[in-house]
């Protein structure tokens, strides 16, 4: 059962994006930090985020400047729900019930799966932004 194949731990390995041009970008850098978790009863948790995030110079979580507070915004992803696994399209969609970004709350993220060996590729269908359009790869690897 692939279901079974999702349940676990996961570390992100590998992150990066593809402009709708052929371009590839590293949004969370080339050595991204993510955390993955799937368990047995459905429910989810994925966090990403660039290790070069910079410090709030005051160390107060309330107290960044505004360009602390948005490069700290720019370089995190973070949400959790549940999720459920359609086999024969070979996607997972994970259902958000909370996350750093307000609008995915209550709505639905697809992501098409593949498994080889302890790893998973997870693919966006793609996304508009900025005028174009980009799809996110991120390869995890099962934590022992």
């Amino acid at each position: 059962m692939v279901k079974d194949s999702f349940v676990g731990v996961w570390k992100l390995v590998a992150s990066e994006a593809t402009i709708a041009d052929g371009t590839t970008l590293y949004p969370y850098g080339k050595d991204a930090l993510g955390m993955l978790t799937y368990d047995g009863h459905g429910h989810m948790s994925a966090q990403l985020m660039r290790r070069d995030r910079p410090l709030f110079a005051s160390g107060d979580i309330r107290n960044g400047t505004p360009e602390e507070i948005r490069e700290a915004f720019d370089g995190y992803t973070g949400y959790f729900g549940t999720y459920e696994i359609d086999e024969q399209e070979g996607a997972v969609t994970h259902r958000v019930l909370g996350s750093h970004f307000p609008n995915w709350v209550g709505q639905d993220q697809k992501r098409f799966f593949e498994f080889s060996g302890n790893r998973l590729t997870l693919r966006t269908p793609p996304i508009p932004t900025s005028g174009t359009t980009v799809t996110l790869a991120l390869v995890w690897e099962r934590e022992a």
